[in-house]
């Protein structure tokens, strides 16, 4: 074809049969039981939360009782720690049910119009990958915490537990500067 023949080739539109449209409407509109795992998600934060806190406040309460009473029972200090930590880790596991349903709700229903022009860009998902991605970040820092909670219970006796222990704490270590350099930074 010369270009004189393009230019008079016209496109018909095409006609779509309104058993097409009715089918295509139902099927896009069916993105919104994506709401089910965006409202469940913020109640499991939410819950995540609460009981973080309430751990909190448990081991603040402990801490005073202690301390009014004159006690300084065994391994309170590990216990003390080990209570933060678990409220931490509750924290982070908060944030990953808020991020994902944050991201789900931007990704197949419409952007958070409150959140544009906002300072935290965290909360900003435009790909399935971004939310990935974001949610990969948090999930390992919540292995870390949980990682670090485990290893403060943990006896060790002779010098290969300690040397595993260091290689362990290696291998965190690289990971997490992978997973750093990876990133947006």
């Amino acid at each position: 074809m010369s270009h004189d023949e393009k230019e008079e080739v016209v496109k018909i539109p095409v006609q779509r049969g309104l058993l097409e449209r009715i089918f295509e409407g139902a099927l896009w509109k069916t993105r919104f039981f994506v709401l089910f795992a965006v409202i469940f998600s913020m109640l499991g934060g939410i819950a995540l939360f609460v009981v973080a806190s309430v751990d909190i406040w448990e081991v603040v309460v402990n801490v005073f009782t202690t301390y009014i009473n004159h006690l300084h029972p065994e391994h309170f200090h590990e216990n003390i720690v080990s209570g933060l930590i678990g409220a931490i880790d509750l924290y982070l596991m908060a944030i990953v049910m808020f991020i994902f349903g944050f991201g789900l709700y931007e990704l197949f229903i419409s952007e958070i119009d409150v959140a544009t022009g906002g300072a935290s860009k965290i909360l900003e998902i435009h790909s399935l990958d971004q939310l990935k991605d974001k949610l990969a970040k948090v999930i390992v820092m919540v292995l870390v915490v949980s990682f670090f909670k485990r290893v403060l219970h943990t006896p060790y006796e002779g010098a290969l537990e300690m040397l595993y222990f260091a290689g362990s704490i290696l291998a965190l270590s690289i990971g997490l500067y992978f997973l750093h350099k990876g990133g947006e930074h």
